[in-house]
């Protein structure tokens, strides 16, 4: 099941190991069944605190492996095979449940360890989705530190019964002692503030007793991280505030225009970003929202949970999202057939018909990631012409279950209370209304500003939300700069966005020189 260099790694990595660790596997006559098996085995073949049991509750999903604790009580569970992006999620569970500390925040792990309720949180993914690691990793954290947590990753595309009893069609898909708790991208600090009202209150203090920044990051997408890295590199007090480092990169799969790497993976290089980040004196503040922009004797952020952030001098480098497509059905259905994310919630429409609404590089790259695994996917271009690259065009155009349909505007998302069924589109050139039978749509159309918390504040945005910036990425307010997809830059690349990040900085660094003597006046006033 696993190669030799991938043993000799892990090895290396349980010799850290303190307290035994028993692998429960409940098994069927399925291949997935020997896969566990086999994976279970290896495993124990690696350190000698490791012991295969076979699993004697009868009720447990087949196949699946326990990850249990004789010690401790703990339980995490992966119903499926954890390979994929979720082998790093088994890893770390055999670690935290052996004793080897996680790397989780010191307050959080004894915020976890107060809880006494009995939580059994189980999470619907995919192992091709990128966002779901995240998850599963929080909910694991806590299932190993505390016996109430019970934590189980269950592979949506192998349990589809379950999948579709629960109408689940988009992951990460997370319920609580049975009752939905979640959708999408969620963090540890997420998870805790929703069970534990309390912690939220004293994380929101702690924040508002910070002491002034001289720069402060607003996004920790590759703008924000590369504005931050610039400013600490300049001796300056900087601190990022982000709702997840990373941004949109760490949906994104393969990355082959980065000057220098030939190829990566959004996640890679998020986590080589953050790990950039903190070979800096950066204070980083994961899991927090800007809700408004204000000023009292300097700028003040305020935050979603109400903490208020001060600075001199703020980057603001928010990024940008899916556009949505603003027809009827798109909110109804969202998360029951509407996507945004192919990579993720692809594999839970394994075998069905899917429409990719936008021609360009986004929705062809989308329809030919998809064409592998559905039964059949229709491109809706609302122009006469495709804009993706032609390489991509060529490629799309060679596969036969994907059918591309230009100057189609779609006009509604049909369903059946439950779940998608279709959508409607007009023929731009006959103006005739069609019709077309789906189990998915995946809503490639470009990107939106996440700038909506600005709209009450006196800084400049286009028409489009967009931050306006000059060429030293400075705004129409003293001390503020806008860096990447949130501003009016014209290209809405990685690379760029790192440069206007840089940029940012810079200016906001010049800013404070050259009014280093108002600011201290400012400071002495108060």
């Amino acid at each position: 099941m696993l190669d030799n260099n991938i043993k000799n790694q892990l090895k290396s990595h349980f010799e850290s190991l303190t307290q035994p660790v028993e692998l429960l596997i409940a098994l069927d006559d399925s291949k997935k069944s020997a896969e566990v098996e086999s994976l279970a085995n290896d495993l124990a073949s690696l350190s000698d605190k490791f012991t295969v049991i076979s699993n004697p509750d009868t009720s447990a999903r087949r196949p699946s492996m326990v990850v249990h604790s004789p010690i401790k009580n703990t339980h995490i569970t992966f119903a499926g095979v954890p390979m994929g992006h979720e082998f790093t999620s088994l890893v770390l569970a055999l670690l935290h449940t052996g004793g080897h500390a996680s790397k989780a925040k010191s307050e959080d792990i004894e915020q976890i360890q107060s809880l006494t309720q009995e939580l059994n949180f189980e999470v619907y993914i995919s192992l091709s989705c990128q966002t779901c690691p995240q998850v599963v990793q929080a909910l694991n954290t806590m299932a190993a530190t505390n016996s109430n947590i019970k934590a189980t990753m269950i592979d949506g595309a192998l349990f589809q019964d379950e999948v579709e009893e629960r109408n689940i069609l988009a992951v990460p898909a997370v319920y609580l002692n049975g009752e939905p708790f979640s959708q999408g991208a969620l963090s540890l600090t997420d998870i805790l503030n929703k069970v534990d009202s309390k912690g939220a209150a004293k994380q929101a203090a702690a924040l508002s007793e910070k002491d002034e920044f001289d720069v402060l990051v607003v996004g920790g997408g590759p703008a924000g991280a590369s504005a931050a890295i610039y400013s600490a590199r300049k001796g300056l007090n900087t601190g990022i505030v982000a709702d997840r480092f990373g941004g949109q990169v760490a949906d994104t799969l393969a990355i082959e225009n980065f000057i220098s790497i030939k190829a990566t993976e959004g996640p890679k290089l998020v986590a080589q970003l953050e790990e950039h980040v903190k070979e800096y004196d950066v204070d980083v503040m994961h899991n927090q929202r800007a809700a408004a922009l204000g000023y009292n004797n300097g700028y003040e952020i305020t935050l979603e949970n109400g903490a208020v952030l001060k600075a001199k001098s703020l980057v603001l480098a928010t990024g940008a999202r899916w556009r949505e497509m603003n027809v009827p059905g798109e909110q109804e259905y969202r998360g029951h057939g509407v996507a945004y994310c192919p990579h993720c919630d692809g594999p839970l429409f394994k075998g069905k018909p899917v429409a990719v609404i936008g021609g360009g590089n986004s929705g062809i790259e989308a329809a030919i990631d998809l064409a592998n695994i559905v039964q059949s996917v229709t491109v809706l271009e609302f122009a006469d012409t495709l804009r993706a690259d032609e390489v991509l065009i060529r490629k799309a155009k060679s596969m036969a279950n994907i059918t591309i349909i230009k100057s189609a505007q779609t006009t509604e998302v049909l369903g059946d209370g439950k779940k998608v069924t279709g959508l409607m589109y007009t023929d731009r050139v006959s103006g005739e209304s069609k019709e077309l039978e789906l189990a998915g749509i995946f809503v490639q159309i470009g990107l939106i500003p996440n700038t909506e918390w600005l709209k009450d504040s006196d800084l400049g945005l286009s028409k489009f939300g967009e931050i306006l910036i000059d060429a030293k990425g400075a705004t129409s307010l003293p001390g503020i700069y806008g860096a990447g997809d949130a501003t009016n830059t014209p290209f809405k690349q990685i690379i760029i966005a790192m440069g206007s990040g840089a940029t940012a900085s810079l200016g906001a660094f010049d800013y404070l020189i050259r009014h280093s003597d108002e600011t201290d006046q400012d400071q002495s006033a108060a």
